[in-house]
């Protein structure tokens, strides 16, 4: 589950997907994840945020295996990191004490990086955009 302060925040801003207004909606959104440790519940999180954020009318997007492999790329397996393809994160430990490793902060960038591409895309043409999403499915 997210965390409960996310929760409340999401539950506070009720008023901006009102029917007439709708702030929202269209609006990209991604997630980054930090966990005491490995197994707890980064993806879970992400399954679990994912209809709060549609219910916003947000549009979810996710960082994929668009990283590619090698030695930063989502395929690793030579250090412990955090992340995966619904979002990047890191593993604080149980204390709290752990910083990002190099590869979780190249993660966080290169999410920061295809968040803002969709947004830029969005922006140019919105319409056009949604609807070549939607033919591709």
């Amino acid at each position: 589950m997210m965390a409960a302060q996310f929760q409340a925040f999401l539950d506070s801003i009720g008023l901006l997907w009102d029917e007439e207004d709708q702030f929202l909606e269209g609006k990209p959104a991604g997630m980054f994840f930090s966990t005491g440790c490995q197994g707890g519940g980064q993806e879970t999180t992400a399954l679990t945020a994912i209809p709060q954020l549609v219910n916003h009318g947000l549009l979810f997007v996710p960082i994929l295996y668009t990283l590619g492999a090698g030695i930063s790329g989502m395929f690793e397996i030579e250090e412990v990191r955090g992340g995966s393809p619904f979002g990047s994160g890191t593993y604080a430990g149980t204390d709290g004490k752990r910083n990002p490793t190099e590869i979780e902060l190249r993660q966080a960038f290169h999410q920061g990086k295809c968040i803002a591409a969709i947004s830029k895309k969005l922006k140019r043409d919105p319409q056009n955009y949604l609807h070549n999403i939607a033919r591709r499915w």
